[in-house]
Order: structure tokens, then sequence, then C-alpha cells
């Protein structure tokens, strides 16, 4: 009887070990410091969803989402949650090396121009005869002229305050600069932090609502991984737009996940972010035609333009270079129906 008992924990130890020598590990960073916009991750970890797919899936905090770019073309990282316009930028110059989006996640542009309502700033038009705080290298900052261009302002006419992103909110509400040149996600909450009311006290300017509809942030992986085990990647697409449907029905299981991973966060702003990223940059009429994870082809041949146009690109890449449906799921499973709670 010891003996059977003894060879049946020998059996299910080999099958465990078996199972986990099969399990393809993938180092995933994030965009940036923990937040609540980055729960579908979380979820999927904690609810099984990549170990389904026999992946292990490290994830690391981000250093910023054009940054989770180099990081996966230097090979520290397989995949990430990042910026598409930075894969456009270096598609453009490396087009061997530059990470392929596999599932776009922000369908509308965060890029966008902040105002004190009491300032001003009023219209577009103002920005004209005002002073704009600008981080330098950073999308907003980069792309104004093309978006004076597209909306007739005169770029000379406006004055740019070059500064580090950390000073954009706190000038703004001293009067220092008249509009920021934002990350709208990330500048909104800086603003509640802040203690200011950036619905009520302030105008938002959307590069996406005056010609700039340009896609943002989603998953990537590198060009090795997608070579070596396609296999791995259309599990992490299944897994994480399994838990970004979920993550829509229920953000309070997300922050679960997101506390989870990091308690240092302010769960209550975090939530908060979280059903921004919904509401703002994920649910759009586009997504609710085409379903979450997928794009037009002609929409990001456009935004391939804004993004040559902005950075003076030698090359256009094609958007066969910059994205691949390959590995989405079904139309069907990628019904997103987002509910605040």
């Amino acid at each position: 009887m010891l003996k059977r008992t003894s060879a049946a924990l020998l059996g299910m130890l080999l099958l465990a070990g078996t199972a986990a020598a099969q399990e393809t590990t993938i180092k995933f960073t994030l965009g940036w410091k923990t937040q609540g916009s980055d729960a579908a991750f979380f979820y999927a970890r904690d609810n099984g969803f990549f170990k389904e797919e026999g992946l292990n899936v490290v994830i690391d905090q981000g250093e910023g989402s054009g940054a989770t770019v180099t990081r996966v073309m230097s090979g520290a990282y397989d995949a990430g949650f990042g910026d598409m316009n930075a894969i456009i930028q270096n598609a453009s110059t490396r087009p061997a090396d530059a990470p392929v989006m596999v599932y776009m996640i922000w369908n509308q542009p965060p890029f966008a121009i902040v105002a004190k309502k009491s300032g001003g700033i009023k219209t577009i038009k103002d920005f004209e005869t005002h002073t704009l705080g600008g981080a330098q290298g950073t999308p907003t900052t980069r792309l104004l002229p093309v978006f004076a261009r597209k909306n007739g302002l005169d770029n000379a006419k406006i004055k740019i305050s070059n500064m580090a992103p950390n000073l954009q909110e706190p000038m703004l509400i001293k009067g220092d600069i008249d509009g920021a040149l934002v990350f709208n996600i990330t500048s909104y909450f800086n603003l509640v932090l802040n203690r200011q009311d950036p619905d009520k006290d302030f105008n938002w300017f959307s590069f996406g609502d005056y010609g700039l509809d340009l896609y943002s942030n989603g998953m990537m992986v590198s060009k090795k991984l997608l070579a070596s085990n396609p296999k791995a990647v259309a599990g992490l697409v299944r897994a994480v737009n399994k838990a970004v449907i979920a993550v829509a029905k229920d953000q309070n299981a997300g922050m679960k996940a997101t506390v989870a991973f990091d308690n240092m966060i302010n769960a209550e702003v975090e939530k908060r972010r979280l059903q921004f990223s919904y509401e703002k940059l994920i649910v759009s009429p586009e997504m609710k035609e085409i379903g979450v994870g997928d794009v037009k082809d002609d929409r990001m041949a456009r935004a391939i333009g804004i993004v040559v146009e902005g950075y003076q690109l030698a090359r256009a890449p094609t958007p066969a270079e910059v994205f691949s449906r390959e590995f989405l799921p079904p139309r069907k499973d990628r019904e997103l129906v987002y509910t605040a709670n």
C-alpha cells in the first residue's frame, strides 16, 4: 500500500514538473508605475488566464509608454503595454527590430491640451496668444505643429515653455503657463491629486477631436517572440482579451488584482483612472463596430502619416508593419460592454 501511494505521489510530482517545464515565461513591462488602467493584466494573472494558456507572465513596472518600445527592442522584455506611435517611429528607422502591436486597447488618443477655464484659453485659436507648457519629446508636444497646421493655426505664434512633465500641472495651477500639452489620463489625475476639479475648472482640447485621430496604447510583442513562439503570442492575446472584457464589467475585481500587485497605490484614485481609461480611451463607436483589440487599416494609415509628419520621419511604415490582427480572437469573443460600478 505504501509503495503504491509513493508511486502515485511520484507520478503526480512528475506530472506537475512536466506542466511547469512546458510553461512559457514572458517578461512583460507596463507603460508606467502601477495604475488602475493596468488592471486587466493583473486580473489575467490572478485569475489564471495566463496559466490556462501555458504562460508564466512576469509583470514589471514601466518607465513611460514610449519606453516600452525600447525595452522590448533591447531584448529585456518580450512584450508590454505601450504607445503605437512610438512603434511607428521605430518601424520607420529600424523595421527589423521594432515590436508589433497585437492588441489595441486605447482606441482613442490621450493627447490633449488642458487649460484653466478661468484663464484666457477658450478655443484652440487662443493658443496663438498664450504660453503652453510642454515636455520635450512627448507626443503631444512633438505633434503640436501638425495640430496647428490641420486647424489653421499659426504655430509660430504659439509660445512653448519647456519643462519636466511633473511640473506641468503645478505651473498650470499657479498660472505660470496658460495651458499644458499632456497625456489626459495622467494629467487629469495629477490635477485630482493636487485637489483640483478637472471637469469643473479646466477645459480639455483632445487631439482626436481636432483632426489627429491617432491610435494609442496597446499590447505589443517583440519580433523575436512572434517568430519563435506564435502560439504563446496567441495565448497572451486571448488571456488579456478575456481580462479586458471582464474588468469592463467589474472594476472592483480589477482593482482587487491591482492592489494585490501593488498595495502602495491610492486605490480610490486608481479606480477612477481605471474607469477613465474605459470611458475616454477604450470605448468608442469604432471599438463597438470592430470589437476591442482591432484597428481600421485606413485610419491606421492616416495615423502613420500624422506621426511621419510630426516626427519628420524619412519612411512611412505600412499598417501591417506596426499592427497584426493575426492573433486576435474571433469578433464575437471581443465584444466589450462597459458598466461603471
